[in-house]
């Protein structure tokens, strides 16, 4: 290769004795990847890709004075890159200088970046506000993933490297349930695509808005059944309302305009394949990036005059209101607590809204359902009238039937979708609470149940007074686990809870003042509580994280607190282990079935977490609770508390 009138930059690549005769190995200087080679005495530098299929000479041999590719066998010479019998089809090499602190390659000057159409696409999504991604850079995805890197060195996103990529997704869920805006996952073409299903269907059911990512084989390549290929269209069909193939010629800015505003105006998944060698075209002259600014509108629907003349019309007729609130109703909570005092009406939520009103507000009645407390469902059995706002109505919560109900949601479809209800209200529900504070205001005459309120909790704190005396001795319950987190708990802190019997008991046995509670809702995923507890650190990186599982549940993603320990993540996991899936036994006992294959075969987690370099803290008596929950809150990183746990005190 001739180097005359061609400005070089040295590279310093091996040390002097780094490369003994007759081997290689492969350095890389900048961005350049080259295989050197020690040959007859001389220091070689050549190409690294083999010109058949690209192979990594670097990781060949030289036999009998040729190196050979690792890959097919093709073969080359150590000194000059020729193949033997005078083919064209050699590779380049590089001068070499051999200096006292070592060994320098000279390369010509790397031209100055082209800008690609992903780098097009990556400022547009930037553009929207999405400011996390969470995945795995792979083969099938460099291009793009080298597109985030540029707005990650820009200070305009933050990628988060996990170890499965069905963590990424639950994160990405985790983090849009707490802002309700957007994060994305990145994962490589087949397995790793696949691998997100779970956690985009995670965010679906629970309408978290969410943006997938995924590489694809070339498009040369795609239809016979290349290496790793999936038809991830089709894959991806069911889950995703927005998916789209970006080809060479698409609208590139577009596309992600309109993936993104799928995900926030739908609430819903939307996902982008990005064949392999699409991501390095460059960009067309002058490509602007897309923005959000004219293309959404202010997402206050008003509601029909119809519905809320009838919903006004039970409300004043109504002595004993219930205020029934779910999850979509998390970020209208002011004023529909507002509305409650005004009025003095219980408010009840559902296990997925847990902690949207506080468990010692004058009015907060705690959770309904299989995992609530006495005091929500004796409020809604003494009810005359249910105000139901952002509620799935899951089997799980309960709501009954024979009660009037007024629903109020954004979505049209779940307005009465499993029964009729009295009245189906369409509209935001900020809108709805407050025109209803306004026409009510004065005009109610129901009874002033806060009371009545005061005197079930009173009941239903003593009975779990009662409950936290049991002790079989063979290991903590669970309502002195959370007995300790209610006294050590901030009230500000984000609290991931994973699927089991753990959950069942945070539901009952955890009272929340200001918390934030994320859970795996209608999917009911096992394993999403670390993972979406690195989400909320990602989102909320300001406030104490505390994850809540189980072992079946943590066992599922244990090599993220890995992942923890790399990003410094200030998360506390508090571990219930029984060694057992203990729901599932439950289940199995109260079906009559016989208990099986539900055991567990654990290691000691609180040394595993030490091995990965967090804290680790096991607990094998109650009355080491606080001062373990203290310790691990008080540690600046990720930190683990096992508490071996009593599979039967739930």
């Amino acid at each position: 290769m001739s180097q005359a009138n061609t400005k070089l930059v040295w590279y310093r690549v091996l040390d002097l004795d780094e490369l003994p005769e007759g081997r290689v190995t492969t350095v890389t200087a900048g961005h350049t990847s080259l295989a050197m080679t020690h040959f007859d005495g001389k220091i070689n530098a050549l190409d690294n890709a083999c010109p058949h299929q690209g192979g990594p000479l670097g990781e060949g041999s030289i036999e009998n004075g040729w190196l050979r590719c690792p890959w097919h066998g093709w073969d080359f010479h150590p000194c000059t890159g020729n193949s033997p019998g005078g083919h064209d089809d050699g590779v380049a090499t590089h001068p070499v200088e051999i200096r006292e602190d070592g060994i320098y390659v000279g390369l010509e000057e790397e031209a100055p970046h082209v800008r690609t159409v992903t780098d097009v696409m990556a400022e547009t999504m930037v553009n929207w506000g999405i400011t996390h991604v969470f995945g795995m850079v792979g083969h099938s995805n460099l291009g793009l993933a080298d597109a985030l890197r540029r707005q990650e060195e820009a200070g305009k996103l933050t990628f988060i490297g996990i170890r499965h990529e069905g963590a990424a997704a639950f994160a990405a869920s985790a983090f849009a349930k707490l802002t309700g805006k957007p994060a994305a996952c990145l994962a490589i073409a087949g397995p790793g695509a696949t691998n997100l299903l779970t956690g985009l269907w995670d965010a679906k059911v629970d309408r978290a808005p969410i943006l997938a990512l995924t590489g694809q084989v070339d498009t040369q390549v795609l239809g016979p059944g290349a290496f790793q290929e999936v038809d991830l269209a089709a894959a991806f069909s069911a889950v995703s309302q927005f998916s789209q193939t970006v080809l060479h010629g698409s609208r590139h800015a577009e596309l992600m305009n309109l993936a993104v505003k799928n995900a926030i105006l739908k609430r819903d998944v939307a996902h982008l394949i990005f064949p392999d060698e699409v991501q390095t075209l460059p960009a067309k002259e002058r490509a602007k990036a897309g923005k959000p600014q004219g293309r959404l509108s202010p997402s206050l629907i008003s509601p029909p005059e119809a519905s809320m003349k009838e919903a006004i019309k039970l409300l004043k007729k109504s002595k004993r209101p219930v205020i029934i609130v779910g999850h979509g109703a998390r970020f209208s909570m002011k004023a529909i607590t507002a509305f409650a005092k005004e009025h003095k009406i219980p408010v009840v939520t559902t296990f997925k809204a847990k902690g949207l009103i506080s468990d010692h507000h004058p009015l907060g009645c705690g959770v309904l359902g299989r995992s609530g407390t006495p005091v929500a469902s004796w409020f809604m059995n003494e009810a005359d009238l249910l105000l139901v706002m952002g509620a799935s109505f899951s089997n799980h919560t309960g709501i009954t039937p024979k009660k009037p109900i007024i629903q109020v949601d954004f979505d049209q479809m779940a307005l009465g979708k499993f029964h009729p209800v009295a009245v189906p209200v369409w509209g935001e529900i900020s809108v709805v609470v407050a025109e209803l504070r306004k026409s009510l205001k004065g005009k109610m005459t129901n009874v002033n149940q806060t009371k009545e309120v005061a005197a079930r909790w009173k009941i239903w704190r003593e009975e779990k007074a009662r409950r936290e005396a049991d002790d079989r001795g063979k290991g903590v319950s669970s309502i002195s686990v959370f007995s300790a987190m209610n006294r050590q708990i901030p009230k500000n802190a984000v609290i991931a809870v994973d699927v089991g019997n753990n959950t069942y008991s945070f539901g009952r046995y955890f009272e929340c003042t200001e918390q934030s509670v994320l859970m795996s809702g209608y999917l009911g995923s096992i394993g999403f509580g670390f993972p979406a507890a690195m989400g909320a650190w990602a989102a909320a990186p300001d406030r104490p994280i505390v994850c809540v599982s189980g072992d079946g549940g943590f066992g599922q993603y244990l090599a993220e607190l890995t992942t923890a320990v790399k990003y410094n993540m200030n998360i506390t996991h508090i571990l219930l282990n029984n060694s057992e899936l203990g729901k599932i036994s439950k289940e199995q006992r109260a079906g009559n079935w016989d208990v099986w294959q539900t055991s567990l075969h654990n290691p000691n987690f609180a040394k595993f977490a030490k091995n990965c370099g967090a804290l680790g803290i096991r607990v094998k008596k109650a009355a080491q609770l606080d001062d373990a929950i203290q310790e691990a809150l008080a540690y600046q990183g990720p930190a683990l508390v096992e508490v071996v746990a009593d599979v039967m005190l739930i």
